[in-house]
């Protein structure tokens, strides 16, 4: 069944009992019976490091929903691990003769049209690459935050969803219910103004110290395909250290602390914590106007992303979002009539992820007066979207073609606001942004800060734009 017919069929499905049946009993007939893969959402999982472990383990487990056909990744160990894992799942639920398909190029994945929608879960350098392209080949995504490496990636993906009207799911987990609802809870008191106007935001993001381990090259592992994986970012030997470690799929990867494929913390937790802070503000698809911020960066390390860091910045209605490295990782909101701070406490998205350094004695969720945090549902102006999961979240909109939680147009405003504070970071002065025309306001070396040139052509961003007459 081609990949449109397939769509037309499940959102039919979904869609017929509208006005008659609730989500539920909708998923209960027999259009979305278990073991009848053609009547699912067929999905792909590329990338299967540890981020993409923990998306496709928390997808596949939606089996009235979804069936996982087919992983891709670079690392041929890391895909023969999770083709491994993905069969031992469904053998467990009585299955037989389980297959599910290998590749070692993404191109192939999106050229199969039975596969209805994709998990992006590469390095951050390679999400606009590995997405745009999925959009144009007509599949649904759910892609990792932060959305994208530069702030012009970030647009050219959501024009690119918009044009070809596909779902797009960010993995900024925190609006979803579970395991954080601490967020939500935080976040819709704000907005609905329990705790009067609304002053100063602080963030808290944690901070990246030096690996301590001065740069060696080596020669990269016969099963791992380093030019590939290299892509956009600038020519460099290959190193261990930088990469993803070859031992372990759980253990923290080294991308995320090298500049070339990911910003640091600044991105890294700010995204997640920077989209809450513009969902309570009622930012979500603002910005700020001016920031000023400092930073030290990693110096003659195999690691080269900042360690402490201050930014100050200034949004609409006087509002001042301050993130600095002594704060504990959360959100703490600053009212005229009271203060609220909202943070993950213990729970973790993968084993190597820190625990949350919070107040034991107030905990991940506190206000300056109960009454700021509960009741949650009123006669307010304001009440998030009901997502319990973030995953199923995701599928039922591709079910539904409804927005999900996290959608293209919001995340790619807080990868925007992390990355001009990071450009502000790299440049060490105050900034002017214009959040309509996204970018800086008279400030040549700041927005040439809003893209960088890729390595080689094939990787390049406007081009693959231009040829799909997106340009």
């Amino acid at each position: 069944m081609k990949s449109n017919t397939r769509r037309d069929f499940l959102k039919k499905s979904f869609m017929g009992g509208v006005g008659l049946f609730t989500l539920p009993e909708i998923l209960r007939s027999p259009a979305f019976a278990a073991g009848s893969p053609n009547k699912l959402i067929q999905f792909a999982q590329i990338g299967c490091g540890r981020e993409g472990t923990a998306d496709y383990t928390g997808t596949i487990k939606h089996t009235d929903l979804c069936r996982l056909v087919a992983v891709c990744d670079l690392d041929s160990k890391r895909v023969e691990i999770a083709k491994n894992t993905v069969e031992q799942f469904y053998k467990s639920k009585g299955e037989t003769n389980v297959e599910v398909k290998t590749y070692h190029d993404f191109h192939e994945v999106l050229a199969r049209p039975d596969i209805d929608a994709v998990i992006v879960s590469v390095p951050d350098h390679q999400h606009a690459f590995v997405a745009i392209q999925a959009i144009l080949a007509g599949k649904d995504v759910y892609v990792q935050k932060p959305l994208t490496y530069a702030i012009s990636e970030a647009i050219a993906l959501r024009t690119t969803v918009q044009s070809r009207k596909r779902i797009l799911q960010t993995g900024s987990q925190q609006r979803s219910e579970k395991p954080w609802n601490t967020f939500r809870i935080a976040s819709e008191a704000v907005r609905n103004g329990r705790i009067g106007k609304l002053k100063t935001v602080k963030i808290g993001i944690g901070i990246d110290r030096p690996k301590g381990v001065k740069p060696s090259p080596q020669t990269p592992p016969p099963t791992f395909d380093f030019e590939r994986w290299l892509g956009a970012a600038p020519e460099q030997p290959y190193m261990e250290f930088r990469v993803h470690p070859q031992d372990s799929v759980e253990a923290r990867p080294g991308w995320i602390t090298t500049e070339d494929f990911g910003l640091g913390m600044i991105t890294n937790w700010g995204a997640h914590h920077i989209d809450i802070a513009h969902w309570a503000m009622g930012m979500e698809l603002s910005g700020p106007t001016s920031v000023v911020a400092k930073a030290d960066f990693m110096k003659d390390d195999v690691w080269t992303v900042h360690t402490t860091y201050h930014v100050e910045m200034m949004y609409p209605g006087n509002i001042e979002v301050i993130m600095d490295n002594s704060f504990p990782n959360g959100i703490q909101f600053e009212g005229s009539d009271g203060t609220v701070f909202c943070a993950r406490g213990a729970e973790r998205q993968t084993k190597s992820d820190p625990v949350q350094n919070v107040d034991n004695k107030k905990g991940p969720l506190w206000a300056s007066n109960d009454k700021i945090l509960y009741p949650r549902i009123g006669p307010e102006g304001k009440v998030w979207m009901p997502s319990a999961d973030h995953y199923r979240n995701w599928l039922e909109s591709i079910l539904s073609r409804k927005e999900p939680i996290a959608p293209v147009e919001q995340s790619a405003r807080s990868l925007e606001a992390c990355a001009v504070a990071w450009i502000a970071m790299k440049l060490n002065r105050k900034l002017a942004w214009d959040s309509k025309k996204e970018m800086f306001v008279n400030d040549k070396d700041a927005n040439a800060m809003v893209s960088r040139k890729a390595r080689k052509n094939e990787y390049d961003i406007a081009q693959i734009m231009k040829k799909a007459g997106l340009a």
